[in-house]
């Protein structure tokens, strides 16, 4: 590890000598930006808007043809806005697009028609950065762009890691990618591409969607998506923390193009370009193969387990004439490692044999995920939109755990295997009354096929076994209405309902949200909603012994999990790209599972290694917060984005005692900001980019170990008493830090962009402890599971 971060700082003084080089006559190097215009509710095209490059001399514009498209030529590589406008329509502002001479820039647009009369008509710009895309959604949402995904992950190319950057959300600091939204758990999380819910895209992922360490999905290929952490508008259910709305783009339909990045951790190659189906088809596609396993075998870091991982990703865009837009996508990922005598701050398995001197414990994980969508939408005409969807999705997931005891015997405690096949058909139908009121209605029914098969013998718990094989279906449909009385003020209203069959649970949700403007740079958001989910299917279909020593199912008949979301917000821009934010939120859960037996047992809490018992919907539990923002989007060369959240997650189980979940942090700051120095280099066709993180929070809260009044562990390993229960989530350990800092070096050439990119995640190796465990040789009989130290990357780019 020492090697490889003495080459990595060896690498960060080459940036600076290269931000040195003397400027001197500077390249003309220029590239496309083109793209399409549609009404965003009928996706019409939209004939003669107005594109303009801004503050272009002399000035750069064009206006859209027949089909709704522009191209605008010769436009200098670097940084550059456009203003879009359109005569009854809003105007929009995309500011600080990225060019590259090595790639055109493709830009797929809606616009919204205004309210306003025309004399009223201005351009408006910037206002609406960061604002969700989903013009349903009001409160608690926010858009992120493909170019933040880039800047803000440098080098890891993962959604996730970007998410966690925003207001109300963290992470368990393990080295993960898990998402925790407002104390909630993260497998409550919906994970959602081109529209349709998907499993967890995460590699190494645990078989209710706590963790993994690593996403399928690669920034190179996505779209701005949506973001959304609490008051979900009517459309989404069978959530109950956030909703991550990801988008593919569009391949260039025009020009092959190649992206190709070679990098400690992974090295990947996306191609783009025209096909054959007609004129505007393109496809876009992405593998990436981790290269951690071979960099783990040299020395070069230091994981356990011999991680390794592989995924691909497509989208295939066909539009036609007059049977509108087809569009295919997938995306498939595979992981796996193996660790060999595992110890407590290697992996969480079930049972507490890792902490026993005379058992050596192995641990061996695969885990997969396929999904392929395709989607068609047509406008019916001007008023109206119609688009289908169908879905097929594969996952699984594999956990052994394989002991051997001082006496030589050989025992195999723990299995896990899980196979879904999922199905789901979609159609959504959007209308628009007039510009002040749109229509959305629209269904998606899910037909899961599961193989669970699981049994634990470990010493510490009753045994039990998940031998499960069948279907499990639900419908999910809503209907949402959008009317905006005035200039003023927007409400957004609906129902949600849930229909799960299999044990015929259902659940009608409506859901309330407005936005109303104070002044031209204020406005106050709230929001009510309710919202429901399914618990993860293991917990339906374990097998308990009973008091007759006979295995019974006795969660099959589980409720939905409920949670009352309650938001109001404050938005303020004090200049068009600096605006700040406050939320104040409330989340009132109901019909939690909880223990039978009146113990601290509840599914909120859920670990990787799951304490399966008798439950019953009888727990409830609350989330509250307050959320403060202060952000400069890009703008002059840099921006900055500071939030903090100060929140309360706790629940009751049926004793009565009101606990802390354990995801429940209390507090989390974020500190982040960068700058771009451009015209660096002889022919100044060179960016310098900087970045710096500084993120504290508080720690998880955890079971601890049973000590005595001095603090030793006071653990029997002979009857398999390790950890004090009657304080369970009382405390964490120790609050935690992280600071993390990247750059990137950017050069232009005339038919090619090249990149290099380093990023040091947790540059002070500094190493919380999050949890505790039972270890004789260290003081006082225990050890920490700390947080993932250091963790650099270096990755090299070209775009060509």
């Amino acid at each position: 590890m020492k090697t490889l971060l003495g080459y990595l700082l060896g690498i960060g003084l080459l940036f600076l000598s290269a931000a040195t080089i003397s400027f001197g006559q500077s390249q003309n190097l220029t590239q496309i930006i083109r793209g399409r215009i549609v009404d965003q509710d009928t996706r019409l095209p939209l004939i003669g808007a107005t594109v303009v490059v801004v503050e272009s001399d002399p000035l750069m514009g064009q206006t859209t043809d027949l089909n709704g498209d522009f191209r605008l030529t010769g436009v200098p590589v670097g940084r550059t806005s456009l203003i879009i406008s359109y005569i009854g329509y809003e105007s929009k502002m995309i500011s600080d697009l990225v060019v590259n001479s090595g790639k055109e820039v493709i830009l797929n647009l809606e616009m919204a028609e205004s309210t306003e009369s025309l004399d009223e008509f201005v351009v408006n710009a910037l206002d609406d950065q960061g604002e969700a895309l989903n013009e349903m959604s009001l409160v608690s949402s926010r858009s992120i762009t493909m170019e933040e995904m880039n800047r803000l992950a440098t080098g890891f190319n993962d959604p996730a890691l970007i998410a966690v950057n925003y207001a109300g959300v963290t992470n368990s600091g393990t080295g993960g990618n898990d998402l925790i939204i407002r104390g909630n758990s993260p497998k409550y999380l919906q994970w959602r591409l081109e529209g349709m819910p998907i499993k967890n895209p995460n590699h190494f992922t645990d078989q209710v969607a706590l963790n993994g360490s690593t996403s399928m999905l690669n920034s190179n290929l996505l779209a701005t998506s949506d973001f959304h952490t609490g008051a979900f508008n009517p459309e989404f259910g069978d959530a109950l923390s956030g909703v991550y709305d990801i988008r593919l783009r569009s391949g260039n339909n025009e020009k092959h193009e190649k992206i190709l990045g070679i990098g400690l951790l992974g090295t990947d190659l996306t191609v783009e370009g025209p096909m054959g189906l007609g004129k505007g088809a393109s496809y876009l596609a992405n593998y990436r193969y981790s290269t951690a396993s071979a960099l783990n075998q040299l020395g070069l870091i230091d994981v356990k387990g011999d991680p390794a991982f592989q995924d691909a990703t497509f989208n295939l865009r066909i539009p036609t004439q007059k049977s509108g837009l087809f569009t295919l996508h997938g995306l498939g990922g595979y992981s796996q490692f193996s660790i060999k005598d595992v110890q407590p701050e290697d992996a969480n398995t079930p049972g507490n044999s890792e902490m026993k001197e005379d058992v050596v414990q192995d641990f061996d994980k695969i885990s997969y995920m396929a999904t392929v969508g395709l989607s068609h939408g047509i406008s019916l005409n001007s008023k109206a939109y119609l688009e289908t969807k169908l879905s097929f999705t594969a996952d699984g997931s594999e956990d052994d755990v394989q002991e051997v005891l001082e006496n030589g015997e050989s025992r195999n405690p723990y299995f896990s295997k899980l196979l879904r096949n999922t199905y789901r058909a979609k159609i959504s139908y959007h209308h628009k009354l007039d510009a002040s009121n749109k229509i959305q209605v629209g269904s998606i029914y899910t037909l899961s096929d599961v193989q669970n098969e699981q049994f634990s013998t470990v010493t510490n718990e009753n045994p039990y076994q998940i031998d499960f094989d069948g279907q499990i279906g639900s419908l999910r449909s809503y209907l949402s209405w959008r009317h905006q009385f005035n200039e003023k003020l927007i409400v957004v209203s609906g129902l949600h309902h849930t229909q799960v069959f299999f044990n015929q649970k259902s659940a009608l949700e409506p859901r309330l949200a407005a936005s109303y403007k104070m002044t031209p740079k204020s406005s106050l958001n709230l929001a009510f909603g309710m919202h429901s989910t399914m618990e993860s299917i293991n917990h339906y279909f374990v097998e308990l012994e009973n008091e007759n020593g006979q295995l019974e199912s006795p969660n099959t008949d589980l409720d939905l999990l409920k949670a009352n979301h309650y938001v109001l917000g404050l938005n303020h821009f004090f200049k068009s790209d600096l605006v700040a934010k406050v939320e104040l939120y409330y989340q009132a859960l109901s019909n939690l599972p909880v223990a039978k037996d009146s113990s601290y047992i509840s599914t909120v809490n859920d670990d990787v290694a799951v304490e399966y018992v008798p439950l019953t919907n009888a727990g409830k539990g609350q989330n509250y917060g307050i959320e403060l923002t202060l952000q400069k989007f890009f703008s002059k060369d840099y921006y900055f984005l500071f939030n903090t959240s100060i929140y309360e997650s706790n629940y009751t189980a049926l004793d009565g005692v009101k606990r802390n979940t354990r995801f429940n942090g209390n507090y989390v700051i974020n500190l982040i900001g960068g700058k771009e120095f451009n015209g660096c280099g002889k022919k100044r066709n060179q960016t310098l980019g900087l970045n710096a993180k500084v993120l504290v929070s508080g720690g998880r809260k955890i079971i601890p170990l049973l000590k005595d009044e001095n603090g030793n562990a006071l653990v029997n390993p002979g009857t398999d008493n390790y950890y004090d229960y009657s304080k369970a989530y009382e405390n964490g350990i120790e609050d935690i830090y992280q600071i993390t800092l990247s750059a990137s070096y950017k050069w232009q050439k005339v038919k090619s962009t090249h990149e290099l990119l380093i990023n040091l995640e947790n540059v002070t190796n500094h190493q919380g402890r999050l949890t505790e465990y039972y270890d004789s040789s260290k003081p006082n009989g225990v050890g920490y599971t700390t947080q993932f130290g250091l963790l650099p990357n270096l990755m090299y780019k070209i775009y060509f």
